[in-house]
């Protein structure tokens, strides 16, 4: 039976040379369709600058959603990143408005971020506890320290520098684009490349066949839980950057918007499948279609009911193709 469950972690790794696999394709055709009709509709859809515009409005989600999608894959999910990611980039900004060093500032919100991560994981992996209840409570605790730390009110005044390095360009394109390019590689290696990957597949798609191969559990989903936090972190960073103020209520319904392209994008919420790439795209398909409903003058409740749709649709997608892909 061991050699059966060491089997079953290791077959993943056969298929870890697929970079873009058939439900990738299938959400590429979606953004392109996206593109088409918006094109028709809204002239000035396909506009370079459009275009720049549409992959700066998706980094941020793209930052929490690679995250969330590794949460996914390992079975579980983090409601708590945005929370995680006010709470982590106002203690930055307090840090940074009070002189402290730019590196020492964005190291302690970095490790405020991996602690909330830590301290989802940890609930989850040693108290049994379901990763649905646990995020739900840390969605409130982290939201209210950061509330409290802060009295409600935003901190302002952030170093000109800081601001001017996250709203730069590199050429065209703009530094949070790289940056979540960047943290898109590391995501795609450590998933497809490298043994904690290998671990979050096994632990999402067969936990207790993943035990008896001798997978560190609990390990691997504090540090499933930590990564997200930590993305998290660099999505508040990256946000109050650009609005030149870190408010407690950042990252609001953030985790909605992760969760939503890691669906569409072909994670499945049952663990044991997805993929960077797929995510990546599924960001953008909700990018371009926000966007083009904005040009087109159209009102946010109904961009709300456009992305209740689509991800429905995504949803009946991975229902009708699963075991086929």
């Amino acid at each position: 039976m061991a050699n059966q469950a060491t089997r079953s972690v290791s077959e993943p790794k056969r298929h870890r040379v697929v970079v873009f696999n058939l439900r990738d394709a299938g959400t590429l055709f979606g953004l392109v369709a996206i593109a088409v009709v918006f094109s028709i509709l809204a002239p000035d859809f396909l506009m370079p600058h459009n275009l720049i515009n549409i992959l700066q409005q998706s980094s941020i989600n793209a930052c929490v959603a690679i995250g969330m999608t590794l949460v996914i894959i390992s079975g579980g999910i983090d409601l708590s990143v945005g929370p995680t990611a006010a709470l982590s980039a106002v203690l930055t900004a307090m840090l940074l408005t009070a002189g402290v060093p730019l590196p020492i500032s964005l190291l302690a919100g970095l490790c405020v971020g991996l602690f909330c991560g830590f301290v989802n994981g940890a609930l989850i992996a040693f108290a049994g506890l379901q990763p649905f209840i646990v995020t739900l409570g840390t969605l409130s605790l982290y939201r209210a320290l950061a509330l409290i730390f802060t009295g409600g009110n935003p901190i302002l005044g952030l170093p000109n520098g800081f601001r001017h390095v996250l709203n730069s360009d590199i050429g065209i394109v703009p530094v949070p684009v790289i940056i979540v390019a960047v943290l898109a590689v590391i995501g795609w290696l450590i998933l497809r490349k490298a043994p904690l990957g290998e671990y979050i597949l096994a632990v999402g798609g067969n936990e207790e066949a993943a035990r008896v191969a001798g997978v560190p559990i609990a390990r691997t989903k504090i540090i499933t839980y930590m990564l997200s936090g930590a993305l998290a972190f660099i999505a508040g960073i990256i946000l109050i950057g650009r609005l030149g103020a870190a408010e407690p209520v950042l990252g609001n319904l953030w985790e909605l918007d992760a969760i939503a392209a890691s669906a569409i994008g072909g994670a499945s919420l049952m663990g044991g499948k997805g993929s960077i790439v797929g995510t990546l795209l599924g960001a953008l398909v909700l990018g371009a279609m926000r966007n083009g409903l904005t040009l087109m003058d159209v009102q946010a409740f109904y961009q709300l009911l456009a992305t209740g749709i689509i991800i429905i649709a995504a949803m009946l997608v991975d229902r009708f193709t699963r075991g086929r892909v």
